[in-house]
């Protein structure tokens, strides 16, 4: 399951940011305000994502890079709010 989450949020990045299929273009950890790969609206973006995608209510004050600025913070946030659900 986690893998599959990683895979579902890499390649929505990969597709949108990067505009490649490549998957070696994005590594699991790469922070993806730090690579410049997204801003301040590139995050919205991936917010509505994980909102209408991912089925998770992101709530504004966890809108913070300890949750998002990665594929794998991303995941680890979803799978804990669906726990959490």
């Amino acid at each position: 399951m986690a893998d599959a989450l990683n895979d579902q949020i890499r390649n929505f990045i990969l597709e949108n940011y990067l505009f490649t299929n490549d998957v070696s273009a994005l590594g699991l950890e790469d922070s993806l305000l730090g690579r410049g790969i997204v801003d301040s609206t590139g995050m919205l973006e991936i917010i509505f994502f994980i909102e209408e995608q991912l089925g998770v209510k992101v709530k504004d004050e966890e809108m913070i890079p300890d949750n998002l600025d990665s594929v794998s913070k991303i995941a680890g946030f979803v799978a804990n709010k669906r726990k959490a659900a």
